[in-house]
């Protein structure tokens, strides 16, 4: 660590109380209470539910329909999405339900990350010289954590929700069976995992069914992975996770060259975790623990900017001091997170009011700070990975749910027989301590490989509430969740509603590399021009520029898929926002009928 680096944290921990004077930032606490005065709104007029496929908004909202809630909602969402969003999420990944109980108050985390398999050692990341192997760490069976995913299905159904699996499942059972149009996201995520994709016979049969790739308008039918649901829906954990499916996914994922064992798969279970809690302003921020870096990154980065009247600033300075604080936020994921039940995080110092304020203090107002370390490599764009849904029912329940197989189409392996496409997570842990991974972040033994171990994550489920308004966020983007996240609620803050927030323009510094990043129009070109005399390093290319890095192909620099649903108790309304970067996701409010 260098001279500025070591200062920057010595004069943040020299402003931090002792570990106990800080519980209160870090520890659970019950739900603000809605105000008296808002006693006529303390049900919301009806369902909302915002999701990256209009399928899936819209199988969600049909559970609700039929005497479900908001977590059987989430359930048949999520499901769903696993069918028709195969290019961001599914069955062969994990997830985060952050989840609030409107009768108790009660808010828990369902953490649904995938874990490390115990052959899946750091030796076995490297190659012949010693270097890293990141054909491995992103492509095949080495590339996959065991799934998360299905038993968080199974454990919110059946903790949480109403109604039998059978009839939370249906839909995407019905949808996986019956085949939807391929669209052109898909296919485009597809041509760009097409060689890795074709590797494997289980992935040829199901994305290359007649020698050609699946394009957008064909009808992608699943009939394996029908059958995969159907045992999940009539067997519960067992169904996934022993018994056929777990068969067959051991077999497929060994006979690639992987090292799975039938007993690790048995033995996958969510844990259930205390939310992160902090204030903002008005707001009380509810929202994802550890192995979640986003919480405490948003912790850390709302309370350094606490410190002034963001509202007050032109765009120049508000964007200066916005990348000052994800700076330091990247900076303290890099080295103090990873999995809570194998790390020892520094979590109440580091979310405390205290720590911001140090961190706040080394901040220069008109000059950018050097994240001063070795150069990592360029972030690679990441729009299409991951994916992200919010529910608030009529009774107030609400859920916010992010879930991944990491990048396009996670490994690329599709285990035969079970429709399963495998995730590529191995790649969030450090493999390599100090080697950027796939979305250029770094790090250390704290995110180290450890059999049963979940790697670290960006996944950002969020909720925000204040005496007038409560918002239910999130969305995909790799390390970019986070600070899309951040600018959401941020937008929140100002007054936007869920639309004008889902459609915000974006900007991204992660700490290394030391550039500020940002979408093709997020930034004024007069501010570009100032950020950079402030001694940053920006990278907003106009559409011009797109196009040439692109070879001349009609292209979008773009990021994300944020979606987003909010209840205004002043007038009790509900609204929901889709983000209009992708043509297929759907928000849709549904007012109760007087019948109900």
């Amino acid at each position: 660590m260098n001279f500025l680096s070591r200062s920057i944290l010595l004069l943040a921990l020299a402003c931090a109380p002792a570990l106990a004077s800080c519980q209160e930032v870090a520890a659970p606490a019950p739900a603000p209470a809605i105000p008296a005065d808002r006693a006529d709104a303390a049900r919301p007029p009806g369902m909302a539910v915002a999701s990256a496929h209009a399928l899936a908004t819209e199988a969600g909202l049909q559970v609700m329909r039929e005497g479900g809630n908001a977590f059987d909602a989430a359930v048949a969402v999520s499901s769903t999405l696993s069918v028709v969003e195969p290019i961001s999420s599914g069955l062969g990944g994990g997830g985060f339900f952050l989840l609030h109980q409107a009768d108790s108050g009660r808010e828990v985390f369902v953490d649904a990350r995938e874990t490390a398999p115990a052959a899946a050692t750091m030796a076995r990341y490297l190659d012949a010289d010693g270097g890293f192997d990141s054909d491995r760490a992103t492509n095949g069976p080495w590339a996959a954590g065991i799934p998360g995913l299905p038993a968080a299905l199974v454990h919110v159904a059946e903790k949480y929700g109403r109604l039998p699996l059978a009839a939370t499942l249906a839909p995407a059972i019905r949808i996986a069976r019956e085949g939807f149009p391929v669209y052109a996201r898909m296919a485009r995520g597809y041509e760009r995992r097409r060689e890795v994709m074709e590797r494997y016979p289980g992935s040829r049969a199901l994305y290359a069914p007649q020698g050609r790739p699946l394009r957008e308008g064909d009808i992608f039918r699943q009939p394996d992975l029908a059958r995969t649901l159907e045992r999940l829906a009539a067997q519960g954990h067992q169904g996934f996770y022993r018994g056929e499916t777990g068969r067959l996914l051991v077999e497929g994922v060994n006979a690639e060259g992987g090292q799975w064992t039938a007993e690790e798969l048995a033995a996958y279970r969510v844990v259930e975790r205390d939310p992160l809690r902090f204030r903002y302003r008005d707001w009380e921020v509810v929202t994802a623990p550890p192995p979640s870096s986003g919480g405490v990154a948003l912790a850390q980065m709302l309370q350094i900017l606490a410190g002034w009247d963001l509202e007050s600033l032109d765009q120049v300075q508000r964007t200066h001091l916005t990348v000052e604080a994800m700076r330091r936020a990247f900076r303290d994921r890099t080295f103090y997170l990873g999995d809570p039940d194998f790390t020892d995080i520094p979590i109440r110092t580091l979310t405390s009011r205290d720590y911001a304020a140090g961190l706040r203090a080394t901040i220069h107002p008109h000059r950018a700070t050097p994240s001063d370390l070795l150069s990592g490599e360029p972030t690679p764009l990441e729009d299409e990975e991951t994916t992200h849904f919010s529910i608030i029912d009529a009774a107030g329940n609400r859920v916010a749910a992010t879930q991944t197989v990491n990048l396009l189409y996670g490994s690329g392996l599709v285990a035969p027989g079970t429709g399963v496409l495998l995730n590529n997570e191995m790649d969030d842990f450090a493999l390599k301590p100090g080697t950027p991974n796939a979305f250029g972040v770094m790090g250390f033994e704290a995110n180290a490989p450890e059999p049963g171990k979940r790697m670290l994550s960006s996944m950002t489920p969020t909720f925000m509430v204040s005496d007038d308004r409560v918002a239910v966020l999130g969305t995909p983007g790799g390390t970019r969740i986070i600070t899309m996240v951040l600018l959401g609620m941020l937008g929140y803050d100002a007054g936007l509603d869920a639309q004008a927030v889902a459609a915000l323009p974006r900007f991204h510094h992660q700490w290394m590399p030391d550039r500020i990043s940002a979408e093709s129009g997020a930034l004024a070109a007069d501010t570009v021009r100032a950020l950079r005399e402030m001694g940053h390093e920006v990278d907003a290319p106009d559409e011009a520029e797109v196009e040439r890095r692109a070879g001349g192909r009609a292209s979008s620099h773009v990021w994300g898929n944020l979606q987003t649903v909010a209840w205004d108790l002043r007038d009790n309304t509900l609204e929901g926002g889709s983000d209009p970067r992708n043509p297929v996701g759907r928000a849709e409010v549904e007012l109760r009928s007087a019948e109900r």
